[in-house]
């Protein structure tokens, strides 16, 4: 197997799988359309590659001399995926995109990824795996096929979200829904305090 197509294969078990990004993806989907949930879907694209590339440059060799960052990180990932949990779980169950429910924004996404423990777990392992000596050529060509990769995979999710909306007729369905995504996200934050 050549090395993009291991690249690839690498990122599309990491970006396709479920986390806390893909759920918030899933759930934009379902409650703003595919135009919202595509924002979002680009900033954490975005905000994936950009933590892949300074990990690959060099930014994981200043957390292990601080690790207390690591730990801070951590606990903002906990605390930032609550708040989407809260924004889930308090919606009204209305299927729009009215001024006093907001759709998470392209910075939301890219912020999210950088405070989920699963894309820093990615990040590592794919930079071990396929750049481990800091290399820049292959750093970035790394984080070339992941962006296209996590685009896809993440796009996915907010389509299966879009062809959910069509089952979500009424609001009390879209409070049901909406409260099982806020406690995957939920669980997700659970474990990750117990890590």
């Amino acid at each position: 197997m050549n090395v993009a197509l291991s690249m690839a294969a690498f990122a599309l078990a990491a970006s396709i799988t479920p986390g806390p990004v893909n759920l918030v993806t899933l759930s934009t989907g379902a409650r703003f359309g595919l135009r919202a949930a595509l924002r979002y879907v680009t900033g954490a694209t975005v905000g994936f590659t950009l933590l892949l590339v300074l990990l690959g440059l060099g930014l994981y060799e200043v957390l292990e001399h601080w690790p207390f960052l690591t730990e801070a990180l951590r606990l903002a990932g906990v605390a930032f995926i609550l708040f989407m949990a809260w924004r889930l779980a308090v919606g009204d169950g209305t299927l729009s995109d009215a001024k006093t429910d907001i759709a998470p924004t392209f910075l939301q996404g890219a912020t999210l990824q950088w405070l989920n423990p699963k894309a820093w777990l990615a990040s590592v392992a794919g930079m071990g795996a396929f750049a481990a000596n800091g290399e820049p050529e292959r750093v970035w060509r790394f984080a070339a096929v992941y962006f296209g990769v996590c685009l896809g995979s993440m796009a996915c999710w907010a389509w299966a979200g879009t062809v959910l909306r069509g089952a979500l007729g009424n609001p009390s369905r879209v409070r049901l829904f909406n409260r099982g995504m806020a406690a995957l996200l939920l669980g997700c934050a659970i474990s990750l305090l117990l890590s």
